[in-house]
């Protein structure tokens, strides 16, 4: 007999998309297990091997409890798994929008296109740029989005001469996200009343929102929302 198509899941969770476009949205969240990439600022590492094994029935199951029409697959690097594909396919048949969180060193050539795919485009300071696959840019359609998350003015400047180089946003909508300090981090700094309440980030956005009006770059500022609400948790959110 053959065995069902499985993905190593991390968790499932029902909470507010906290970034993209459709930040503020509830939806619901599969974490797949597993990543070939050590960003330097990595706040999901605990993804990288922790998860339980189930079919894409138990998953589709799973998603259905919260009766939600949005669903997100991220991870770690989803497209490592090869039954992700299916997953996606299923998930789009049944429900209103799916995104693929991905980071962007694995070509997005066979999700389904009905899946919004979010690309995370690897600046330096992350350690991994020089894995981004440069070939997913021609494969971005309206409906897709890009993201870079910048923690330095270095990475800044790579992003904004990517999106010139490109032409991104007459692609897709793209995101600039300062990088988020860890939840203990932020907490740390608010026992010492360094940091307000809402969180921290190892870039200021004002800084950010400064270069980007500098710059006249046709980019939207992406704070991660639901570091905002919960910047103390950092699974389930």
């Amino acid at each position: 007999m053959t065995r069902p198509p499985r993905l190593r899941v991390n968790e499932i969770f029902h909470s507010v998309q906290g970034e993209g476009t459709r930040a503020g949205l509830r939806c619901v969240f599969i974490r797949l297990t597993g990543c070939h990439l050590r960003c330097a600022w990595c706040d999901t590492a605990y993804a990288f091997y922790e998860g339980c094994w189930l079919t894409l029935d138990q998953i589709l199951e799973r998603v259905r409890a919260s009766a939600c029409p949005t669903v997100a697959v991220t991870g770690g690097e989803p497209l490592l798994q090869p039954a992700v594909y299916l997953l996606l396919q299923r998930l789009a048949d049944e429900f209103a929008t799916v995104l693929l969180e991905t980071s962007g060193a694995l070509s997005i050539a066979r999700v389904d296109p009905r899946v919004v795919r979010s690309v995370d485009i690897k600046c330096p300071s992350s350690g991994e740029a020089e894995r981004n696959d440069w070939d997913n840019i021609a494969l971005l359609r309206p409906t897709d989005e890009v993201k870079f998350v910048i923690g330095t003015r270095a990475d800044y400047e790579y992003a904004r001469d990517v999106v010139r180089r490109y032409g991104l946003p007459a692609r897709c909508p793209v995101l600039f996200s300062p990088v988020a300090l860890p939840p203990q981090a932020t907490a740390a700094l608010r026992t010492a009343a360094a940091a307000p309440a809402a969180g921290a980030w190892a870039l200021a956005p004002a800084e950010l929102a400064g270069w980007i009006l500098g710059d006249r770059l046709d980019v939207r500022l992406n704070l991660q929302l639901h570091k905002v609400i919960w910047p103390d948790r950092s699974r389930g959110v």
